[in-house]
């Protein structure tokens, strides 16, 4: 798992795609969006598309996954 310095770090520098994913995300939970699962597909998705295209390390992605879509350890 990475640090929380790491994770900072992490998601400064992420792809443009994934931060917007990201934020899509945060703000739909933030108001109860009824296409939370819409948007979760989407964040899914743009992590996996970060990881295979090499933009994004496996720990880096697991660490993703597990802060905003609750999966892993």
């Amino acid at each position: 798992m990475l640090s929380d310095e790491k994770m900072e770090i992490l998601e400064r520098t992420l792809p443009l795609y994934l931060k917007h994913d990201i934020e899509a995300w945060k703000e739909g939970e933030r108001i109860k969006s009824p296409f939370l699962d819409c948007l979760w597909g989407e964040l899914y998705g743009s992590i996996n598309s970060a990881f295979y295209s090499n933009e994004i390390t496996e720990e880096e992605a697991d660490a993703l996954r597990k802060k905003y879509l609750g999966l892993g350890e």
